[in-house]
C-alpha cells in the first residue's frame, strides 16, 4: 500500500453514518453537532473524504452528508494547524506549511461565504457576497505561486535523493486542485450560469470539493512528504531550495519571515569567465552570449541527449517558471503525469530520426502561447538534445500592413 494511501476504519465509519442519521432523525442538533467533531478530531482529513466517499457508494444521500461539512472544515483547520515546528521561521518547509494553513482558511472561508448566498434570492441582492468570495477566489489564484514552488524545486531535490513517486503522486494532486480552482473560477467570473439558484448550488459543491480535496492533500504532504525531506535533504541544499524559492517569489498571506527575506536580499551574481567561444561564424565572450541568449524575445531550454535538462535562458518575457533546481533533472519529471506520455513521443522520434520538429499552441489569458520543439543535431546527424521555444505572439498575430519608418519619440 502507498504512504499515501489508507485503510478505511469501519467503525469511524459508522460513527459518522450514525450521528448523520441522528441529526435528521430530529435529534438536537448543537449535540449531535458537538458529537460529530469529537469523532473527526481523531480522523484526519484523508480518512474524513474517504469515509464519505464510501458512505455516498452505499447509497446515503450526498445532501445528508453536505449538510455536515462546515464540521469537516472547521476539523481540517485545527488539524493542519498543529504540529507546525517541523522547521523553523523562514525556512522553505516552515513557509510551505503555514501557507496549507492559510489555504485551509480559505477553503472553509469560501464555503461558508457560498452558503451566505441562500439568504438572498437573487444576484441583485448579492453583491457584497459575491464580492467577498471575488476576494477569496483572488487569494487562490495567489496560491499557484506555493505550488510552483513545491513542483518546479522541492520535488527536484527529493528526486535527486531518489524519493521519485511521491513527488509525482502530489503533482497530480497538484493538477486535481487546479481544475477545482477553474471551475470555481468560471462560477465566479463568468457567470455564464443566469439561474441564480443553479448557480448557488454549483459554487457550493465545487467549494466544497476545493475545501477537502486540498486539506487531503495537505494532509499527505505536512505528514509524510515534508518530514521526508527534512531527512534526506541537507543544510547546504536547504539554503540553496529558499535562494530558489525567492526567486519565483510568495503568496500575498505567505508567512512574513519569507516575505522579509526576499525584500532585504541582496543578490550578487557571480562574475562570469570572460573566455571567449570561437564559432564557424565569429567569436563572443561567455558573458556576452548569455546576455544575447537571454534577450531573445522567447525562452528557450535544451534537453540532452540523456534527456536532461542542461539550460534556459532568463528572458524578461519568460512564460513558464524555470527554477535553477532543474538542471539536471529528467524532462519527464519536469511535467505532470497526465502529459509524459507526449514528452516521451517527441524525444523518441527525434531521438530516431523520424521527425526534427514539434509545435503546440494555445491561449493563456490575454497571452497567445507557441511552444516548438526542435531535434538538435550534429553535422553528421547524431542526436544531440531537443531545444524548446516558448513565445507570447498575441502581438504578433495582430500585425498587418507595413511599418518601415522609426516612430521612437525625442
Amino acid at each position: 500500500m502507498s504512504p499515501f494511501e489508507i485503510k478505511i476504519d469501519e467503525e469511524k465509519k459508522k460513527l459518522v453514518k450514525e450521528l448523520i442519521k441522528k441529526l435528521h432523525q430530529g435529534e438536537n442538533i448543537q449535540e449531535v453537532r458537538k458529537q460529530f467533531k469529537e469523532v473527526l478530531r481523531d480522523m484526519n482529513a484523508l480518512e474524513i473524504t474517504q469515509v464519505e466517499q464510501e458512505l455516498i457508494k452505499e447509497g446515503m444521500d450526498p445532501r445528508e452528508i453536505f449538510s455536515m461539512c462546515d464540521i469537516h472544515l472547521e476539523v481540517f483547520k485545527e488539524n493542519l494547524s498543529t504540529n507546525l515546528d517541523l522547521a523553523p521561521p523562514g525556512h522553505p518547509i516552515h513557509t510551505l506549511m503555514h501557507e496549507h494553513v492559510k489555504l485551509v482558511e480559505f477553503g472553509e472561508k469560501l464555503f461558508q461565504t457560498t452558503k451566505d448566498l441562500r439568504k438572498v434570492k437573487d444576484f441583485p441582492f448579492a453583491g457584497n457576497i459575491l464580492g467577498a468570495i471575488q476576494d477569496i477566489v483572488n487569494h487562490f489564484k495567489e496560491a499557484e505561486k506555493h505550488y510552483l514552488r513545491e513542483e518546479n524545486i522541492l520535488f527536484p531535490y527529493l528526486e535527486k535523493h531518489g524519493i521519485t513517486q511521491p513527488p509525482k503522486i502530489m503533482w497530480m494532486d497538484h493538477d486535481r486542485i487546479r481544475e477545482l480552482k477553474k471551475e470555481i473560477f468560471e462560477l465566479v467570473e463568468g457567470r455564464k450560469i443566469t439561474d441564480y439558484s443553479e448557480f448557488v448550488d454549483r459554487l457550493e459543491k465545487a467549494s466544497l470539493a476545493l475545501a477537502e480535496y486540498q486539506s487531503g492533500h495537505f494532509e499527505k504532504e505536512n505528514k509524510i512528504l515534508f518530514p521526508t525531506a527534512m531527512k534526506v535533504i541537507s543544510e547546504e541544499e536547504w539554503k540553496d531550495i529558499t535562494k530558489e524559492f525567492n526567486d519565483i517569489g510568495y503568496c500575498c498571506f505567505s508567512p512574513k519571515e519569507a516575505v522579509e527575506a526576499v525584500e532585504e536580499e541582496q543578490t550578487q551574481k557571480a562574475t562570469l569567465d570572460s573566455g571567449i567561444i570561437e564559432f564557424e561564424t565569429g567569436k563572443i565572450d561567455v558573458k556576452t552570449l548569455e546576455a544575447v541568449l537571454d534577450t531573445l524575445p522567447f525562452d528557450i531550454t535544451f534537453v540532452d541527449k540523456n534527456d536532461r535538462v542542461a539550460y534556459y535562458s532568463n528572458s524578461s518575457e519568460r512564460l513558464f517558471v524555470r527554477t535553477k533546481a532543474i538542471i539536471g533533472r529528467t524532462v519527464q519529471n519536469c511535467h505532470p503525469n497526465k502529459s509524459i506520455h507526449i514528452v516521451n513521443k517527441i524525444i523518441n522520434d527525434f531521438r530516431e530520426g523520424k521527425k526534427d520538429k514539434a509545435e503546440f499552441w494555445f491561449r493563456l489569458g490575454d497571452k497567445y502561447v507557441y511552444i516548438r520543439y526542435y531535434a538538435v543535431r550534429s553535422r553528421e546527424g547524431e542526436y544531440l538534445g531537443t531545444l524548446e521555444v516558448s513565445q507570447d505572439i498575441a502581438q504578433i498575430k495582430q500585425i498587418e500592413g507595413d511599418k518601415k519608418l522609426l516612430d521612437w519619440e525625442d
